[in-house]
């Protein structure tokens, strides 16, 4: 049994955010708002291909449930962050910094790239089904 400390209850409430972030983001808007052909249309008109949306679909779907449960939450972190840098680079980056110009800005997905990152640092964090301290970073 581990000791539980404030860091492991700041990586509880980063993972469970970003768990339900990626789920809101892949469920809620490209499945049920857009559809995921109509996803797939949008991921065609910025340059990419269309097959791309269904894959980043179900990666970001189950990287929310994985981040949700804790099971490999550094692993799982850091497997989304290409999608994020994706978003930056293809879809948001020439579109300034605010989110709400428009077809969004690129702060939002930077934001969550370095979330991701710290989520990566951390770790689990608490009540993680795969709660594990086999990557520890050096303190000092």
């Amino acid at each position: 049994m581990f000791a539980v400390t404030s860091s492991d209850y700041a990586a509880l409430v980063l993972r469970l955010s970003l768990g339900v972030m990626y789920l809101s983001h892949s469920v809620l808007l490209k499945l049920l708002t857009y559809g995921l052909s109509g996803t797939a249309m949008f991921f065609v008109n910025v340059g990419l291909p269309g097959w791309l949306a269904y894959l980043t679909f179900a990666a970001e779907a189950a990287g929310g449930v994985l981040l949700l449960l804790g099971v490999q939450t550094r692993w799982v972190a850091l497997a989304l962050t290409p999608a994020l840098a994706g978003a930056i680079i293809w879809v948001h980056g020439a579109n300034g910094w605010v989110f709400t110009a428009p077809n969004g800005g690129w702060e939002y997905p930077a934001f969550l790239l370095a979330t991701s990152i710290v989520q990566f640092l951390l770790g689990d964090g608490a009540f993680a089904l795969s709660r594990s301290r086999t990557f520890e970073f050096s303190r000092g």
